[in-house]
């Protein structure tokens, strides 16, 4: 039995914003849980523990008392509060959220307090009820719906919702926005209208999904009501316990870090002896800490699909994935590159993520080496060093090695010498533009006319600095020896 984390305010907000919930303000990437729902009552002193999520039922956001509220709650160490929508965010609230460190939150017009309610109190309790490695839908928990709603609506770049065979909605991914106004209302209800219901009775598709494998298309025409605009695809979900599928997700990270009980870690995955692909993803910069989870998320269900006995974790920042060679002939990294650009294209929507494809032997060895290459090739994509989405080590090396010389150099403290010494130092008391004029030179390999309109200049007036150049930094351009010692220091040790 492991005890589940508790749901945080940046996950309530993914499985519930757009539709219910919309952030007013405040920054709402943090790990920690939610330790509490409390609603708050104006005539009572709220009991409130750390990390408490208010909801203020009674609390009106136009009435001037929402920057006194919050800087109260703030007091208690609140996460956030939820008002009615919509919300003046006025000068004096987003100060109190700024000092207080409240997140606003308005709860959209049409849902009900009671329906918030009782989701959020159904995500705390996924934290104290704990689930077994038994359970398991491609290689996520198989109790956290919301989870697998998410991942599968990255996938498929468009909102769904998981529901029972009574037409109630058990989860339902973000961006329900995007749908038409029933599905908002199927959302808000935690039920499929009657109306809608029945109509899809009589058309069949409750028979048919239970009948067929394939998915099921539902033209908006078909339903006859003119608040369903968008086409439904829906497919049954037949799914059922998977001890191995689980264990291979949470002993993955004891693999990677190569330790003692890797051995047995990898023996327990079930790929001792295998040929291993490591595969590791992460995201360009600007996405939320959240972004993280949903990444992981969709990367599982992506490789599970093709590859059954892949690993997918989240370790460290970073989503790996060792993927087992299931096809002897060809190169099984660039079936593994295939495989991640096609994963690239169908999350771009939503997560801008990056992938390195590294290969890796039969053994621990191997796979603590395949890592370190993987985070090499990951390193350069995330840092915007390449616009490659999905690469190997060929395709970067030299920009890898470039960022680990400027590791060692800063480690050292090595500082410019010699000729780049001296232009710098020239530049920095006369604002001449010498250092850049040699550096648009060595990138143009000598081409005055190229070099001089990369600086928007004349090419006379690029002669002129290449000779003051010259001159300052006494040194010989005709010289290769010079030009390589020049460019390596402005690429090492004082790059752009």
């Amino acid at each position: 039995m492991s005890q589940r984390p508790r749901a945080s305010l940046g996950r309530v907000l993914d499985d519930l914003g757009s539709t219910l919930l919309e952030l007013v303000a405040g920054d709402v990437d943090h790990p920690e849980g939610i330790s509490a729902l409390v609603i708050f009552d104006p005539l009572d002193e709220p009991v409130l523990d750390p990390r408490s999520l208010v909801l203020g039922v009674g609390v009106d956001p136009a009435a001037g008392a929402l920057p006194a509220l919050l800087r109260s709650l703030g007091g208690h160490d609140t996460v956030a509060l939820v008002v009615r929508a919509p919300v003046a965010l006025t000068p004096e609230v987003r100060a109190a959220v700024h000092d207080s460190g409240v997140a606003l939150i308005g709860l959209r017009r049409g849902a009900t307090w009671a329906q918030l309610t009782a989701l959020i109190r159904a995500m705390l309790a996924e934290g104290d009820i704990g689930v077994t490695g038994h359970e398991s839908l491609g290689g996520l928990p198989s109790g956290d719906l919301f989870a697998v709603a998410n991942a599968v609506a990255a996938l498929l770049d468009a909102p769904i919702t998981i529901e029972d065979r009574s037409s109630r909605v058990l989860a339902f991914s973000g961006r329900q926005d995007e749908a038409d106004p029933s599905r908002v209302e199927t959302v808000i209800g935690r039920q499929v209208p009657e109306r809608y219901a029945n109509r899809l009775t009589e058309l069949g598709v409750f028979r048919d999904l239970y009948r067929y494998q394939a998915p099921v298309v539902v033209k908006p025409q078909d339903l006859g009501y003119d608040e369903t605009t968008v086409q439904r695809v829906a497919i049954a979900v037949r799914a059922g316990a998977d001890v191995q599928r689980r264990l291979r997700t949470d002993l993955i990270g004891t693999v990677l870090e190569g330790g003692a009980g890797a051995r047995d870690a990898l023996g327990r995955l079930g790929l001792s002896g295998r040929r291993l692909v490591i595969v590791s993803a992460g995201l360009l910069p600007g996405h939320p800490h959240t972004d993280l989870e949903r990444l992981a998320d969709a990367l599982s269900v992506h490789l599970s699909a093709t590859v059954p006995s892949s690993a997918v974790a989240a370790v460290g920042g970073t989503v790996y994935g060792l993927l087992p060679v299931v096809v002897t002939t060809g190169s099984p990294e660039q079936r593994a590159a295939r495989l991640a650009a096609d994963f690239v294209d169908r999350v771009d929507g939503n997560l801008h993520a990056v992938v390195a494809v590294a290969p890796a032997g039969s053994d621990i060895s191997g796979i603590v080496h395949g890592k370190a290459q993987a985070d090499r090739v990951l390193r350069v994509m995330r840092e915007g060093h390449t616009g490659l989405r999905v690469a190997r080590l060929d395709d970067v090396q030299t920009l890898a090695l470039v960022l680990e010389l400027r590791d060692l150099a800063a480690a050292r403290d090595e500082r410019p010498g010699g000729a780049i010494a001296r232009l710098m130092d020239y530049d920095e008391r006369n604002n001449a533009g010498l250092v850049e004029t040699l550096e648009a030179w060595l990138d143009a390999l000598g081409d005055v006319g190229k070099a001089a309109g990369a600086l928007f200049i004349h090419p006379n007036t690029l002669r002129y600095r290449l000779k003051r150049v010259t001159e300052v930094g006494e040194i010989d351009l005709t010289d290769p020896e010079q030009r390589f010692a020049a460019m390596l220091q402005l690429r090492i040790l004082a790059p752009r």
